[in-house]
């Protein structure tokens, strides 16, 4: 840039060339009044207006305040060469903020190079958006953005840009980009030949999918056969193969977007991502060549083995990664060892059984040591999830023993996680509150507010351990140094049950007044209002020492803190009150239980662990606390669309001052003092599904494939889809053709199959289905059915791809429940018998309607029985009386139900052009269901 402006070049020296500040400042003064007089002067060509705003830029990036050159950048923007617009670009990205009004101006420039078929203009326009693309320029050029992302014609690199632009703008405003709308054409991408391409889409996928999992859902397919292909069959150019560890980058984020998704219903997938991390797996055993390839190789594997452990925390996989971690928690490199403990406590975290987490005890508890505090903090992640009532004790002893010389930083998150520990796994009474104090004890200033609320809240709920709990704390009062939470325990438990152990010896009344009250003046003033509480409740249950109480209250009229003042005035006056005055006795009177409530101390510790851009699908705390957050977020999403409008909400949260107080108030929420919480505003929306397609052609293909075994479901100008299927038993196979009827392949090819009741029947691929169907040609997948039990709705085939623009199919596949009967044989005698043990409704079900005539004006007795036979039922001739009436059996066979016995007798009326349709099976949801799939049939 500089060598082809002198004036540019000869300024850069100038200011290289100065000694001191003074001259630097001075010779910027000089050009910035010369620039500023060039500009104001006007009449400057395109070369001068990128001389002079090169300079302006220059002197910004030294950190001078710059005024001019705005507009000028502006116009530099508008022109048709590239070395002038680069200059405008620059400047804007540099010397604007995204809320400048003249940001406005640029707008249509960037959309005109945006749509210009020039790669080089639209990678500056991007670079500017990205930049510096604030709400309402993401509102005004997200479409062109998108438009560039999924155009055939975008370069390669261009493409790059644009999805990483989106991700910007979404991360920034996820308002203004419509994620839902632009699932399946972005979603395609991921079938780029370009692997470059297809990271920078996986990076935006995974942003928009985190917020949209239903709508993005069909990435789920497409990652793991990205990911087969990439670890299974090796297709990676070798430029993007990162010492012969096929695309880490790209492998790392499919891993962790298959974890946004339950492990998927379709065998057929499972099987290929199982076979896919047992490959990932296998390939770490090799050695490293070398650093770099040690770094690559860990990454993908991590990423396995928590993908793994989302999949199923009792495969095979399972050992492999147990012997995997065992290795890296013991690893020299303290970023091996870091991974190695954080992934460990996600296996804790999702597993049944941790016997082989603590196998390698003593090594997670040593590494509380190592030099390195994030190491230490996964340490602790990790013992904290591996928690459970067998290891609590050594655990906790361990945690405490660590606390004494913990790191600050991590000190309150420790003390959470005790207590929240020794509270989960107390084996006794005695043990807990040993436990509770001498935390208090140890962690001093560390202890939050929740910890000592709920050791109160828990001794006043105990009564079993109020006894001990008192002769616990006065012998920490005793010591010459006590902190203020423990003093604050001490006034609470002493004043409320001091009492039960005044009249043996060492707890007299004046002793446990005279220890509490010379830790005082060492306390604050909320503790010092505390103990003006506890002594009024002595002042009931002591009256041998009302004097020195009074005495008390009488000092703490005349201090200068209001609180203070108030309260002793009061208590003053309500203790000097005569003896057979009852309201002392009823003002006193011992606190109640707490109401059963969640403890607040997880919820604090829940606070300290904030969502990040790439959220955590797993949370410390062992397999029940994530359930436990599974069903949380489900009932905050049922709740969500039930909950009044913000402005609607109640005037206990129209007041932000309030917050301090509220968080008091949450930790005592049994006690109804505060308003009810309210979930975030950002919960997810449901997605609308793409909708079935109808037409009178389509539905008379699918009720032709109801009845018979071949033919076509689909067929456009574009696509044509046909069946052939067979069936044995409860078992099928269905061969799905996918014929491109066009002069250019379908790329992005997807087929999805969906089951409603997975339960009642599954529905899978033989395989995953390729991403290509070349022109005029046709491609074939094989489905495997098999009918567990008996069910209703048909499944459904999701059929998407790229054909100039990207096309979405929703069909039934014609799977419903006949298709899994066998005919039965039976004479008149054996049928009626049959047909009176099954009796009338529930086990029937039985329907009237219309039925056409053929053109001689006679029933179609011919037509009615091609529709049985095709329903698998057997035809039973000469067995009902009436003649016209056709009678048939069959059974159906299911793998959980056994077989399914089913008789039909349909009954046409020739002059009333009506036909009644009985249907008896030894299950009336059997029966319920062969009347809905033949009534339509029959009555056309």
């Amino acid at each position: 840039m500089a060598t082809s402006m002198r004036g540019l070049t000869q300024f850069i020296a100038d200011i290289r060339g100065a000694r001191i500040r003074e001259n630097e400042e001075r010779r910027i003064n000089k050009e910035m009044a010369n620039i500023r007089k060039k500009f104001k002067e006007g009449n400057l060509d395109g070369y001068q207006k990128k001389k002079y705003v090169a300079k302006v830029v220059f002197t910004y990036i030294l950190g001078y305040p710059v005024d001019i050159g705005h507009m000028e950048a502006v116009n530099l923007i508008s022109s048709s060469k590239y070395s002038e617009k680069q200059i405008g670009y620059l400047a804007v990205t540099l010397l604007m903020h995204e809320n400048s009004d003249i940001l406005r101006l640029v707008v249509n420039s960037i959309r005109k190079d945006l749509d210009e078929n020039n790669e080089i203009n639209n990678c500056l326009a991007l670079h500017a958006i990205a930049n510096v693309g604030g709400h309402e320029m993401a509102e005004a050029l997200a479409e062109d953005v998108h438009r560039l992302l999924i155009s055939p014609t975008s370069q390669n690199f261009v493409k790059k840009k644009a999805a990483l632009t989106l991700l910007r703008l979404y991360r920034k405003h996820p308002e203004v980009i419509p994620a839902a709308d632009w699932a399946l054409r972005i979603v395609a991408i991921l079938d780029d030949e370009d692997l470059g391409v297809v990271v920078s889409v996986a990076s935006l996928v995974m942003a928009l999918a985190q917020d949209h999992l239903e709508a993005y859902a069909v990435s789920y397919q497409k990652a793991v056969d990205r990911l087969s292909k990439l670890v299974l069959e090796r297709e990676c150019p070798p430029s993007y193969s990162y010492y012969k560890v096929p695309s880490p980058w790209l492998q790392v984020k499919l891993l962790r977007l298959l974890q946004y998704y339950p492990p998927s219903e379709d065998s057929t997938v499972r099987s290929v991502l199982e076979r896919t991390l047992q490959a990932i797996m296998t390939n770490a055993n090799s050695t490293p060549r070398n650093v770099q390839h040690s770094n690559a190789q860990n990454a993908v594997l991590f990423e396995a083995i928590s993908l793994a452990i989302h999949l199923d925390t009792d495969s095979p996989l399972m050992d492999t990664a147990a012997v995997l971690l065992a290795r890296f928690i013991m690893s020299k490199e303290t970023n091996v060892r870091y991974l190695g403990l954080d992934t460990m406590a996600h296996l804790a975290a999702r597993a049944d059984s941790l016997t082989s987490i603590k196998k390698h005890q003593g090594t997670i508890i040593s590494s509380l040591r190592d030099r390195d505090i994030s190491v230490r903090r996964r340490a602790l992640d990790l013992l904290y999830s591996m928690c459970d009532g067998d290891n609590a004790e050594t655990i906790v002893e361990e945690l405490l023993r660590y606390l004494q010389v913990a790191d600050y930083a991590i000190r309150e998150e420790m003390v959470l996680k005790i207590a929240i520990l020794t509270e989960k796994y107390a084996t006794s009474y005695k043990w807990y509150v040993d436990t509770i104090l001498k935390l208090i004890a140890a962690a001093g200033d560390h202890v939050g507010e929740e910890v000592w609320y709920r050791v109160v809240q828990i001794i006043t709920n105990t009564d079993d351990l109020q006894e001990y709990a008192c002769r616990t704390i006065f012998a920490y009062l005793r010591a010459p140094i006590c902190h203020e939470s423990l003093v604050k325990v001490a006034g609470y438990v002493l004043g409320e049950y001091g009492h039960i152990v005044a009249n043996e010896p060492g707890f007299s009344p004046l002793e446990q007044f005279q220890a509490l009250h010379s830790k005082s003046q060492f306390c604050g003033t909320s503790t010092r209002a505390l103990l003006l509480s506890t002594y009024i409740k002595w002042v009931n249950v002591f009256p041998e020492i009302k004097q020195d109480l009074l005495s008390v209250f009488e000092r703490y009229r005349h201090v200068l803190d209001s609180e203070l003042q108030q309260r002793a005035c009061e208590y003053y006056v309500l203790a000097s009150r005569p003896e057979e005055d009852e309201m002392l006795q009823t003002v006193c009177e011992e606190m109640p239980p707490f109401p059963p409530r969640e403890s607040a101390l997880l919820g604090r510790l829940n606070r300290k662990h904030g969502d990040t851009e790439d959220k955590r699908v797993w949370v410390h705390g062992g397999k029940e606390a994530n359930l436990e957050r599974g069903a949380t977020k489900r009932r905050a999403g049922t709740r969500q669309s039930t909950l009044p409008p913000p402005n609607e909400s109640s005037a206990a949260n129209q007041h932000p001052e309030d917050n301090s107080r509220s968080s008091i108030m949450d930790s005592l929420a049994g006690l109804d003092l505060s308003s009810d919480s309210r979930v975030g505003e950002t919960g997810g929306s449901q997605e609308a599904s793409t909708p079935i397609v109808q037409g009178p052609h389509i539905d008379k293909w699918y009720q032709n494939l109801i009845s018979t075994n071949e033919g076509v479901l689909y067929e456009d100008s574009q696509l044509q889809i046909g069946i052939k299927s067979e069936y044995h038993g409860h078992l099928g196979r269905l061969a799905i053709y996918f014929g491109n009827k066009t002069s250019t392949p379908l790329t992005s090819f997807t087929a999805i199959v969906s089951v409603a009741d997975s339960e009642a029947l599954s529905v899978t691929f033989a395989k995953i289905p390729a991403n290509i169907v070349e022109a005029r040609t046709q491609s074939q997948q094989l489905l495997h059915v098999e009918c567990r039990k008996a069910f209703s709705a048909p499944p459904t085939l999701s059929v998407s791809f790229l054909a100039g623009s990207m096309q979405s199919i929703k069909l039934r596949i014609p799977i419903v429940l006949t298709k899994f009967f066998e005919g039965a044989r039976l004479n008149a005698t054996d049928f009626f018998d049959r047909w009176r043990l099954i009796g009338g409704p529930p086990r029937e079900a039985q329907s009237i309607f219309a039925i056409q005539l053929d053109a001689t004006g006679r029933i179609n007795h011919s037509r009615y029985r091609k529709i049985m036979t095709g329903a698998r039922l057997t035809i039973l001739d000469d067995v009902d009386p009436t003649p016209t009436n056709i009678v048939a059996a069959g059974v159906l066979h299911t793998l959980k139900d056994g077989k399914v016995g089913c008789l039909l007798r349909l009954e046409p009326n020739q002059e009333a052009k009506l036909c009644r349709l009985t249907i008896r099976s030894t299950s009336e949801e059997v029966a319920a269901e062969v009347l809905t799939v033949l009534q339509k049939p029959l009555s056309n």
